[in-house]
């Protein structure tokens, strides 16, 4: 499978704070709108395939300490009203979910992945696909260097997609961490 973000295991960390600003969520397209048409300025190219799509996932939101990431372009990935949605496992107390819009992820990652770079790299992928929808478990691996040789965090990304006729968009991006509890299963590796 491809090399790649989402984004996102370093966001067990980061985003499992408190902190960070809160903003409205993007309003949903007005009836008879396609998401396409609520927003402009996203690569045609980068919209054009699944594939593709989830490639520019991860590599809009990789690059190394000190290096800003277009996060313009990662925010056209995605439907209006989308989320990213991180599982949540304190040290006390029952696994929670984080919410987020995209624009508080960037909020929130901005100045952990500068400050520590980061790179997620897609490792493996199973998908299925109905209509106008696709769903892909998405097997990461995240990085703090681009040739680290082991990474520093793995696990699985579930990746929600829409084609609205034209061109592919994010919906949600959902995913937890493995750890030595959950270890990530056969069937989601290489």
């Amino acid at each position: 499978m491809r090399p790649l973000l989402f984004v996102l295991t370093f966001a067990v960390t980061c985003l499992a704070g408190d902190g960070g600003a809160q903003t409205a969520p993007q309003s949903a397209p007005a009836s008879g709108q396609t998401a396409a048409a609520v927003r402009s300025g996203a690569r045609a190219e980068d919209l054009s395939t699944p594939d593709t799509l989830m490639k520019v996932l991860y590599e809009v939101i990789s690059g190394p300490k000190g290096q800003a990431r277009d996060w313009e372009r990662f925010r056209n990935l995605f439907v209006p009203g989308a989320r990213l949605i991180v599982v949540v496992r304190p040290a006390q107390g029952p696994v929670e979910l984080r919410m987020l819009t995209p624009e508080e992820y960037v909020e929130r990652a901005t100045p952990v992945v500068e400050k520590t770079g980061f790179f997620e790299r897609e490792i493996a992928r199973r998908e299925m696909r109905y209509g106008a929808l696709l769903q892909a478990f998405s097997t990461y691996a995240s990085f703090h260097a681009a040739d680290d040789a082991q990474p520093y965090a793995r696990g699985i990304n579930s990746i929600q997609l829409f084609h609205d006729g034209a061109q592919w968009r994010v919906v949600t991006v959902y995913w937890d961490a493995e750890s030595p509890e959950r270890p990530l299963p056969a069937e989601y590796l290489p």
